[in-house]
């Protein structure tokens, strides 16, 4: 058990049977009233993220999570199969807690959340930036500069990106997992 005064950001805690951790927390001391603490919880299964407000000094459950290092093997009809990266022991995961399915390539390093207490997994997130190759893009017509346009690329994950009008195929290029965009070209 801890207070609201124990809250700080990536705080697991357990509400109403299901598993939230804390993205932003604000103590809020009106003039007139009882202090309060206004939090945005996003929801270990779903991802959805909503407000609530705690009275100061309420009484709330922490779940204990771990972070652990994985990599990704290969997918089939089950799921997906990744190996612990230091003992080697293998698991399987659904689709849905993995934050970017469609940019993980074969060999790639995540981390996958998992309540301490059940040992079940809850989500799996990929590094912030990935570097994948370029396989298929229409060629850009010279002179197209002008604005800030871009076009569509096929990355080798199957993934399609948005990129630059100069990106050609067999280029690598940073893609931000956070919101499937191009970053940079890299070299």
């Amino acid at each position: 058990m801890a207070t609201t005064s124990d809250f700080r950001n990536g705080l697991c805690l357990e509400l109403n049977n299901e598993l939230y951790t804390i993205v932003d927390f604000q103590h809020v001391k009106p003039g007139k009233g009882g202090a309060f603490v206004r939090t945005k919880l996003k929801n270990l299964k779903t991802g959805k993220v909503l407000p609530h407000t705690f009275n100061a000094g309420m009484k709330v459950n922490i779940a204990r999570v771990e972070k652990r290092p994985y990599q990704f093997l290969y997918k089939d009809d089950i799921g997906y199969h990744f190996m612990h990266t230091s003992t080697f022991e293998q698991i399987m995961i659904p689709e849905e807690i993995i934050n970017a399915p469609q940019l993980l390539k074969e060999g790639q390093e995540v981390d996958i959340t998992f309540h301490a207490d059940t040992e079940t997994p809850l989500s799996c997130d990929l590094p912030a930036f990935v570097e994948l190759e370029v396989t298929y893009t229409e060629p850009g017509v010279k002179g197209d500069t002008a604005t800030n346009t871009l076009k569509p690329a096929t990355m080798e994950t199957g993934a399609v990106v948005n990129v630059p009008l100069f990106i050609e195929i067999g280029e690598k290029i940073k893609v931000d997992t956070r919101d499937n965009s191009y970053s940079e070209r890299v070299k």
